[in-house]
């Protein structure tokens, strides 16, 4: 019975990191995988580095975005942070 008494401070740390740490980082990966799951032409991101453009073409693994110079780079899904306005809610969606 000793022994259960020190495992219990232990399984209820393991459970606070869980609900705490491991839980809300899950959903906010799902959340950021489902955006770059959804990206389309037009819509307007901005890259974990910074850059801010427009979908030009979209690939399996590949996206090309259209610079404000008109240059156009390519980069992988993965890269994308977030859709600034999205091409569907854009009146001028080309």
């Amino acid at each position: 019975m000793g022994n259960l008494g020190g495992l219990i401070p232990i399984l209820i740390m393991f459970v606070l990191f869980y609900f705490l740490l491991i839980r809300p980082n899950q959903k906010r990966q799902k959340s950021v995988q489902m955006m770059q799951n959804n990206l389309s032409k037009g819509d307007k991101i901005v890259t974990i580095g910074g850059l801010h453009g427009t979908v030009d073409a979209i690939d399996d693994r590949q996206i090309v975005i259209k610079c404000g110079d008109g240059s156009r780079l390519t980069y992988d899904r993965s890269a994308i942070r977030e859709v600034t306005e999205s091409a569907a809610s854009s009146p001028s969606a080309e």
